[in-house]
């Protein structure tokens, strides 16, 4: 019997060879189908899984570089630094100039240190900032301090404010003493934590007063590195971008300024051809994916050659055989599909809270991005098994009937 009278759930009556004349549902023989050679089909989900879970974090990693934008403040920031490198700073007066450019809000010159904290240990390094307390966190609006606490930065020279997370990280406290040592330039620097803010994404960034660096490093005076620029609008941004440029076209030292977005982005471009290399690692998850897939879905059915002929005699349309192989195919590939995402979620979760996190730093797994590796994985698993369903589909009862497999 294939189907209930009344348009009623389709049943299979004794088309199980360990239970003859069970009725079932025809979800459950697909489920009890996909699992009946074990072995092979929790090995095929694992090369799946694994697959499933390096493409969420391939897609991840895209979606934090390329797609998305960050806080809504951020779209409003661009960055000012030397046109040939960032290792050349820009006289000081330019913050003054470049105020006056239609659609500036607020400028903030900053410059990298990059002293050494503790020691030489990779898990100890962070970015290290000389700035201005009044204007920081006048363009970094998103960055949220204590009052009290911005007012005691402000009139501490020798004092500093830290990412929430990177006090977490070394057990900072506000009042306690660190010292940077100098390794661009001689000279050590002991600062105080006067504040800790909090990012929208963690910064992993210490702040203190650039008029402490000119006094401990001379040759730094009325210099900087680059300038945080807030523009009022992000529709203001490429105008913003494009007349600080031509203002400074003639001078000695010319910029380049950009969005926030697309500076952090030059650092990333620093490894090489990004773009390339994620399209082609999730192409290659793709197609060995598929592979693997369709290989088992081809071996499961020649073996099951007799089993479709007696489906067809109970009254199996070519079609009906044709969605129960795919729909067993699906089945495994979106069980597999769904172990992957939540392995490439915790090996996302790992990277971006591991202290080297770099670039990874708070990147993790959203829910788009699961839903589309689900889809994959569904889609995957249907185009994997449609060749051999098909010829299953066209097999000759009596043909099928004398196979021996």
């Amino acid at each position: 019997m294939v189907a209930a009278p009344g348009g009623g759930p389709v049943q299979v009556w004794g088309v199980s060879p360990r239970f003859p004349g069970v009725s079932m549902t025809l979800t459950t023989f697909v489920t009890k189908s996909a699992f009946r050679n074990k072995r092979r089909t929790v090995l095929t989900m694992v090369s799946i899984a694994f697959s499933l879970a390096l493409l969420t974090v391939m897609m991840t990693i895209w979606r934090a570089f390329y797609l998305d934008s960050g806080s809504e403040q951020s779209t409003q920031r661009l960055i000012t630094r030397h046109r040939v490198s960032l290792t050349f700073s820009l006289p000081i007066y330019y913050e003054q100039k470049i105020k006056t450019v239609p659609g500036v809000v607020e400028v903030v010159p900053t410059q990298w240190f990059g002293g050494k904290y503790i020691d030489d240990k990779p898990e100890h390094f962070f970015a290290q900032f000389a700035t201005d307390p009044q204007e920081l966190f006048k363009v970094y609006t998103d960055f949220k301090i204590p009052q009290d606490q911005l007012d005691a930065w402000q009139h501490d020279r020798a004092g500093a404010v830290a990412d929430s997370e990177l006090a977490k990280k070394f057990g900072w406290k506000v009042g306690d003493r660190i010292v940077l040592q100098g390794t661009i330039w001689a000279a050590n620097l002991e600062l105080t934590i006067r504040g800790i803010y909090k990012a929208p994404q963690p910064t992993q960034s210490l702040y203190f007063d650039r008029k402490y660096l000119e006094e401990t490093v001379p040759v730094m005076k009325d210099q900087s590195g680059t300038f945080g620029i807030l523009a009022d609008s992000p529709a203001d941004v490429p105008k913003v971008a494009a007349a600080v440029d031509d203002m400074f076209h003639n001078s000695p030292q010319q910029t380049k300024t950009e969005s926030e977005k697309a500076f952090g982005l030059d650092f990333v471009a620093m490894l090489g051809n990004v773009k390339a290399f994620i399209l082609g690692i999730c192409g290659a998850v793709v197609f060995a994916t598929l592979l693997v897939a369709a290989n088992t879905m081809a071996m499961s059915i020649r073996e099951r050659t007799r089993e479709v002929a007696v489906l067809k005699t109970l009254g199996f349309t070519r079609k009906a055989v044709l969605v129960l192989f795919v729909g067993e195919a699906v089945v495994v590939a979106v069980l597999a599909g769904v172990v992957g995402i939540l392995l490439g979620s915790g090996l996302m979760y790992l990277a971006s809270h591991n202290p080297q996190a770099g670039f990874f730093q708070g990147i993790s797994v959203n829910w788009a991005t699961k839903v589309l590796a689900l889809l994959l994985a569904g889609f995957v698993g249907c185009v994997a098994a449609l060749l051999p369903s098909y010829h299953a589909s066209q097999v000759d009862i009596v043909e099928g009937l004398r196979y021996i497999g």
